[in-house]
């Protein structure tokens, strides 16, 4: 049974990545399994340090992205929505180049909170980054 809330497209959420920090670092949404969000992000000059590997930064803003649109993907857009609380993450192992892959699933789907894990792995599925972030569930301002 999907956790998604509707048909949520990755298509729609790839396309308000212009003039964000998600376009910026090369960032995409690309897959939902019925639990999980997948994506991807290259590890390049834009998300690399100064000694040549993934920037930690880089790895917790991808997380959290993942996490984002998970959580935005499981509510009613008519009357909520989702916003980043807290954020962690353990850097396992460095990446120089290619691409790293994120999985975010949901540990917790609270009314007012949610609690994701994210995994992110390099090409050969070792394990990058394990990341935890919590979201708020908000309720929609009035259009009033």
């Amino acid at each position: 049974m999907s956790i998604w809330f509707g048909e949520p497209s990755l298509d729609w959420a790839n396309s308000r990545r212009d003039g964000t920090l998600l376009n910026e670092l090369g960032i995409e949404m690309t897959e939902l399994t019925d639990g999980s969000l997948k994506g991807r992000m290259p590890v390049d000059g834009r998300t690399r340090q100064p000694g040549g590997v993934l920037h930690g930064g880089a790895s917790v803003a991808f997380a959290e992205s993942l996490a984002s649109w998970g959580s935005t993907f499981t509510v009613d857009p008519a009357t909520s929505y989702c916003v980043g609380m807290e954020i962690n993450a353990n850097h396992v192992r460095p990446v120089a180049e290619g691409w790293v892959y994120g999985e975010a699933t949901p540990i917790s789907r609270g009314r007012t909170t949610q609690v994701w894990d994210i995994r992110i792995t390099d090409a050969a599925g070792k394990l990058v980054c394990v990341s935890r972030c919590t979201m708020a569930v908000l309720p929609k301002p009035s259009e009033y």
